[in-house]
């Protein structure tokens, strides 16, 4: 019987849950503190990868603890978000059809907070 490979995570999960436990931390943690966080279920070379991954992306700092380094968030979740839609929305040329297409797949309830936003941008 062949053996079954093990299902990969879906891509960004390992970069969500090591934010994820940056965010809840409230302060500077090490790849060991994050590893512990979130229950030794990734190797310390792992996390240490993501970190420095996610250190590339501007999307935390670091600061020296002792012979290697403490991580931080640049931003909030939402601030995340916001950067990464902003990111994706420079590779476009096309970006009125893209701010086009995105606003047509608004709830109403999102279309009309955005109009809400944008009008209070406009004072």
């Amino acid at each position: 019987m062949p053996e079954v490979p093990p299902e990969r995570r879906p891509s960004g999960e390992l970069e969500a849950s090591v934010l994820a436990a940056l965010w809840a931390a409230g302060g500077p943690l090490t790849p060991a503190d994050v590893q512990r966080t979130l229950g030794r279920q990734l190797a310390r070379t792992t996390v240490t990868t993501i970190l420095s991954r996610l250190y590339d992306k501007g999307w935390v700092a670091r600061t020296r603890s002792g012979r290697g380094f403490a991580y931080t968030p640049t931003e909030d979740s939402p601030g995340l978000t916001a950067r990464r839609m902003h990111t994706e929305l420079e590779k476009e040329e096309d970006r009125s059809t893209v701010l086009a297409r995105f606003v047509s797949r608004l709830s109403s309830d999102d279309e009309q907070l955005l109009r809400t936003l944008l009008g209070e941008q406009e004072k």
